[in-house]
């Protein structure tokens, strides 16, 4: 039976906690301590030696060999069941992958490290550290992995689908330049080259910066008008600014980066499907460098209004016996002048044609080699996955052959840790300060994120722990940590993948303000049950 001191116990623990947040949110909101770049400052502490060292102490101090595989079992049976059930979701016309990723993330990342361990100490003793720290070791090294895998799956999926919206099924190869540490939050570019098989090589990196010398090369190397060139550094100044890493576009162009193509019209009028799939795009076309006798054309110069990216097209000299290619020119120049508004109607009615049709992808080997690399990249450069991946490897060591980690590295360790979990909390109360928004994504998602969070996530806990065998304190420790407030990290996440960051943000903050009387009911619920 729960009794007052038991709940006094609990508070006496938690509280603390708070009062670094409350210190942290009152520097900002309240007594104008801190500057929002100074916030930076501290929050980039955290994330880069705080938290890292914390999580370090806490993995390297527990036994490898002595792991609860039963408990372990019930929680990831949680969130494998999730995920089945979001695969199943998406197969049918009601599915959708940024909804799956955000219920994911909601369910399986509740706020273990900072939350979970001092909370369920105070409710249940020691022993609970031991499990909350077999809880953060999977969640770092495997939960917060899924949930990157997804991320890059739909960043990458939106960036072949903008880019090659009719072509991404015959991508063989994609390759992404070094300096490219995430397909989600940079602006890229991809091109594309055809190789003798019919298939396309893509090429992924960062977008150059605008310079004028862009309009120059156009006009030398396409003999482009000076009023032609102008309107090329244009499209691509437009087409770099807007490259739908905010915003997917529906209906993107072949090749939709700022980089131009150029196609030569011989080889086109040769491959009707080739001149056949331009000509069905709205484009305006330029008109230059013409002779005396109007019967040569030195280059075409075209945009797509509606897309904004900018093509070359360079048409060789026709001596004026070659009627029949002249001809077929003035029959492509006439089909190709309509105006602006025709050209949208008619990109409308392709954009509704296209809805109906499934989008084309590149090939599952395509795709998984393209994620690895990138999920592998974002990792390494993540000091919360070395310092998952050291503390296990050093547990593992010292726990095997009975070492003891020198006093001068292990005082470094625990002087930096030290200030992890205070840091973590004034950190996130920075975080809840700096939002204009208590409930930032309307109350219908602040709703659903908090019953998915404190409702959803415990009952299925409970539903795959029990029929295993997990009884007692275990189940009760079980339950309440799956009941936690949300973690910040899939707040990070969303917010550089831009996958509707408010809700997560919602979910954070009145998370927090909410988790201590739920997780207390919990507790006094749960005490009730021998």
């Amino acid at each position: 039976m729960i009794t007052g001191k038991d709940i006094y116990n609990v508070v006496a623990g938690i509280v603390p906690l708070y009062v670094a947040m409350f210190l942290g949110y009152g520097s900002v909101r309240w007594w104008n301590i801190l500057t929002p770049e100074q916030c930076s400052g501290v929050n980039r502490f955290v994330s880069m030696f705080a938290a890292p060292f914390l999580a370090f102490q806490f993995i390297m101090a527990n036994n490898p060999y002595e792991m609860n595989l039963k408990f372990l079992a019930g929680d990831t049976l949680q969130k494998v069941l999730v995920m089945v059930a979001l695969y199943i979701w998406n197969l049918t016309r009601f599915g959708n992958l940024d909804t799956s990723i955000i219920i994911y993330a909601l369910f399986a990342l509740p706020n273990t490290l900072v939350m979970g361990i001092p909370l369920l100490e105070a409710m249940y003793g020691k022993f609970s550290t031991s499990l909350m720290t077999q809880i953060v070791v999977l969640q770092s090294v495997i939960w917060n992995t899924v949930l990157l895998i997804l991320l890059e799956y739909r960043a990458g999926k939106i960036l072949i689908q903008e880019k090659f919206p009719d072509n991404a099924a015959a991508i063989s190869t994609v390759t992404v330049d070094p300096e490219v540490e995430s397909l989600g939050g940079e602006m890229l570019q991809a091109d594309a080259d055809t190789g003798y098989d019919g298939r396309l090589r893509v090429d992924v990196r960062r977008s150059p910066s605008i310079s004028s010398s862009n309009s120059s090369t156009y006009k030398s190397c396409n003999n482009l008008p000076s009023s032609a060139s102008s309107r090329a550094s244009s499209h691509r100044e437009i087409n770099s600014f807007h490259s739908a890493r905010e915003t997917p576009l529906r209906n993107p162009s072949f090749g939709g980066s700022s980089s131009p193509h150029i196609i030569n019209l011989q080889n086109s009028l040769s491959n009707g499907a080739m001149l056949e799939e331009d000509l069905r795009r709205p484009k305006r076309w330029w008109w230059g460098g013409s002779s005396k006798n109007n019967s040569r054309i030195s280059s075409i110069y075209y945009t797509n209004d509606i897309v904004g990216s900018s093509n070359v097209v360079d048409v060789p000299h026709q001596s004026a016996s070659s009627r029949d290619e002249h001809d077929e020119l003035n029959e492509i120049k006439e089909n190709s002048r309509y105006s602006h508004n025709g050209s949208r109607k008619k990109m409308e009615n392709i954009e509704k044609n296209g809805e109906n049709k499934k989008k084309q992808m590149p090939s599952a080997s395509v795709m998984t080699k393209l994620i690895i690399v990138m999920v592998y990249r974002k990792l390494a450069w993540n000091p919360n996955t070395w310092a998952s991946f050291v503390g296990i490897a050093w547990s593992l060591i010292q726990y095997r052959f009975h070492l003891k980690m020198p006093s001068i590295i292990e005082g470094s360790i625990t002087i930096v840790s030290n200030t992890g979990l205070g840091m973590a909390m004034f950190s996130l109360g920075l975080f809840m300060a700096l939002q204009p928004n208590i409930i930032a994504c309307g109350k219908k998602w602040a709703a659903i994120s908090l019953g998915v969070r404190f409702l959803g996530a415990p009952a299925v806990i409970a539903a795959t722990s029990a029929p295993i065998g997990i009884r007692g304190d275990l189940l009760r420790v079980e339950i309440i940590q799956a009941s936690l407030p949300q973690g910040i990290m899939p707040f990070v996440f969303a917010k550089e993948y831009n996958l509707y960051p408010d809700i997560f943000s919602t979910a954070v903050i009145f998370g927090m303000v909410v988790a201590l009387p739920v997780t207390i009911v919990y507790y006094v619920l749960l005490g009730l049950f021998n």
